[in-house]
C-alpha cells in the first residue's frame, strides 16, 4: 500500500497578536523537595523561560526547601540546571540576574518548629526586596509529606493571610486509590480553600494539549462530525522506550495504572470527549471534564489487560526486564503495561468504544490521540479497482500527536493519477508544530507555573475530577491485586505489548495502531 504525504504550509507568525502576555504581582515561589530532580531539570529551567520572555514580576524570589543544608550551593546548582537541561547558554545576559533571585531555607517537613523559622525568613525576604504578600508554595516533595506540610503552613497562617494571594501547588500523585484520594483532599482543604488549591498534571502543559480545545472548537469542519454518528472508534497510546530508570521503589507501589492511565490519558480522553463549554474559564472546562467522567461505566476486568516487560532489545541494545531492575522485587506483580477498553454513555458518545494502553518498554516513545471515522456507506470504488498497491479503501483517519513529533495528520483516499484503473490511496495532511511554529525549549510547566501564580486553575485537576476517576479505577487495581497474573513477565521489551492486550480489540473488529509517529 503507497502512501501519499501532504504537507501544511507554515503558519504566517507575523499575523500573531504580540503584547498580550499575563504578568502576576510580585510574590515568592517556595518550593518544597528543591533539592530533587524535578526542581533542577523542570521546574528551573521553565522559569527562567518565563523570566526571559519577561513573563516574571520585576520582583520577585524563589526559595528552594528541602532537609539537606545545602546553602549558597543550590543556586549553584540550579544554574547548572538550567543551562544543562533548559536548552541555555551558560553566557546568557540574562542568567545571572535570574539566579540573583534564588535562594535556600533548610526545614525538616516533620518539625512544626522550622516553619515558624520559614516564615520568618520569607516575610525578611518580602520586606528586604520590597515583594508584598503574594505566596505560591510548590509540593515537590514524596507523596507522604503533603499533608503535613500544608497542616504546618496553616498552623503557621501562611495558608490564610490578611493581605495578597497564597496557592499551594501538589505534584501528582493525588492518593493511591479512592479513600486515600478523598483523605489527602480532605486535609488539603481543611488548611486551604479549593480555589487556593492547583493539582498540577504536566500533560496539561503540552502544547499539544491544549490545541485540541482550540482544534475542535475553533474549527468549523470538525465539530460537526465530532460524535458516535461518523466516528469508529478512539485510541490514545502513551509508550514509552525507557524502563523505570532508577525509580523502582516508586514504580513498585505506582504501575502503570496509577502512574499514567489514572491521571494523564483520563486528561487526554476528557479534552476528546467533553462538550463545547460556555467559556474557557477554569468552571467551565472543568465542569464539562467532569460529565465526561461521570458518563464512564464500571469498567469489567475482562476489559482490562495488564503486562510486564521482560528483557528484550530497544533501541539496538539488550535492556532487562522489569523483574531485574535495581530495587524492584524478583517476583514483583506490579504491571508495567496497562490496557483498558472505555464507553461514554452519553448521547454524543453511545456505542463509540475508547481504547486506552501504557506501557514502558514499548517499542517506539509515542504518545498520541488516534480518531477513525466510519467507512462510506457503499465502498463503490472497491467495485472499479482491480489492482496494484492502492486498492484498499481505508477509513479517514485523524491523528493528533502529543510527543514527540507534535502535530495532527488527517487520512483520506485520493486517486491515483493513471488512466488504467480507478485507484484510491490514502494520503496525509500532515500539519507539524516545529516546522508552522519553530522549536520550542518549553516542557510544559511554563504555562502551568504562570498559571498558577495568575490564580487560573483551567489546566489544573480538581478534587471533584480526581476522586471520580480514583471512583472508576479502584475496582480495577483491588481486582487485579487479589488475583496475581499469571504470566509475568508476558511481553519483551522493545515490542508493543503484550499480545492478550491484542485480543481486547479483535474482540470488538478493531486492532491497535502500532504505526506511530509522524506519516512516512
Amino acid at each position: 500500500m503507497a502512501t501519499v504525504q501532504m504537507r501544511v504550509r507554515p503558519a504566517d507568525l507575523s499575523q500573531v497578536p504580540k503584547g498580550a502576555e499575563r504578568i502576576p504581582d510580585p510574590g515568592i515561589l517556595v518550593i518544597f523537595g528543591a533539592s530533587g530532580d524535578l526542581t533542577k531539570r523542570k521546574l528551573l529551567p521553565a522559569l527562567y523561560h518565563l523570566f526571559q520572555s519577561n513573563l516574571l514580576p520585576e520582583k520577585f524570589a524563589i526559595v528552594g526547601v528541602a532537609r539537606r543544608p545545602l546553602g549558597d550551593e543550590f543556586a549553584q546548582d540550579m544554574r547548572e540546571g538550567i543551562v544543562e537541561f533548559g536548552d541555555v547558554d551558560k553566557s546568557d545576559a540574562k542568567l545571572d540576574g535570574f539566579v540573583s533571585h534564588i535562594s535556600y531555607f533548610a526545614l525538616n517537613f516533620d518539625d512544626p518548629g522550622h516553619y515558624a523559622a520559614l516564615k520568618a525568613e520569607l516575610d525578611r525576604i518580602a520586606e528586604e526586596k520590597n515583594i508584598g504578600p503574594d505566596r505560591l508554595f510548590y509540593l515537590a516533595t514524596a507523596p507522604e509529606f503533603f499533608a503535613g506540610i500544608v497542616q504546618n503552613l496553616g498552623a503557621q497562617g501562611m495558608a490564610q493571610p490578611e493581605k495578597g494571594r497564597v496557592a499551594v501547588v501538589i505534584e501528582k500523585p493525588f492518593g493511591h486509590d479512592l479513600d486515600s484520594a478523598r483523605e489527602l483532599n480532605h486535609q488539603v482543604n481543611a488548611v486551604f480553600q479549593e480555589s487556593q488549591v492547583f493539582r498540577i498534571d504536566h500533560y496539561l502543559g503540552k502544547e499539544t494539549v491544549q490545541n485540541l480545545l482550540v482544534f475542535r472548537f475553533a474549527n468549523g469542519i470538525f465539530e460537526p462530525i465530532w460524535k458516535r454518528n461518523y466516528i469508529d472508534h478512539v485510541q490514545i497510546t502513551a509508550a514509552e522506550t525507557i524502563g523505570v530508570e532508577g525509580r523502582g521503589p516508586f514504580y513498585e507501589k505506582a504501575g502503570a495504572l496509577r502512574d499514567v492511565v489514572q491521571n494523564h490519558m483520563m486528561e487526554l480522553l476528557a479534552l476528546v470527549a467533553l462538550e463545547p463549554p460556555s467559556s474557557f474559564d477554569s468552571d467551565s472546562v472543568r465542569r464539562e471534564k467532569l460529565k465526561v467522567w461521570q458518563a464512564i461505566p464500571s469498567i469489567p476486568i475482562l476489559n482490562t489487560v495488564r503486562g510486564q516487560y521482560g528483557p528484550g532489545i530497544v533501541d539496538g541494545e539488550h535492556v532487562i526486564g522489569y523483574r531485574d531492575e535495581d530495587r524492584v522485587n524478583p517476583d514483583s506483580s506490579t504491571e508495567t503495561y496497562a490496557a483498558l477498553q472505555l464507553a461514554i454513555e452519553n448521547w454524543r458518545w453511545a456505542g463509540v468504544p475508547f481504547f486506552l494502553r501504557a506501557g514502558k518498554r514499548m517499542k517506539k516513545r509515542a504518545t498520541e490521540i488516534s480518531i477513525q471515522f466510519k467507512q462510506p456507506p457503499l465502498l463503490i470504488f472497491d467495485r472499479l479497482a482491480t489492482s496494484g498497491p492502492c486498492t484498499e479503501i481505508q477509513p479517514n483517519l485523524l491523528t493528533i500527536r502529543i510527543q514527540p513529533d507534535e502535530g495532527i495528520a488527517l487520512r483520506f483516499g485520493a486517486k491515483v493519477p493513471t488512466t488504467s484503473e480507478m485507484a484510491v490511496c490514502p494520503v496525509n495532511m500532515d500539519f507539524d508544530y516545529e516546522t508552522a511554529f519553530g522549536k520550542s525549549t518549553a516542557n510544559g510547566y511554563e504555562r502551568l507555573l504562570l498559571d498558577a501564580m495568575l490564580g487560573d486553575q483551567t489546566l489544573f485537576a480538581h478534587r471533584d475530577g480526581v476522586e471520580t476517576n480514583w471512583a472508576l479505577y479502584t475496582p480495577v487495581l483491588q481486582a487485579w491485586a487479589a488475583k496475581k497474573p499469571q504470566v509475568f513477565p508476558n511481553y519483551f521489551a522493545g515490542s508493543w505489548g503484550p499480545e492478550c492486550a491484542d485480543h481486547l480489540l479483535e474482540a470488538s473488529g478493531h486492532a491497535w495502531r502500532n504505526d506511530l509517529g509522524r506519516p512516512a
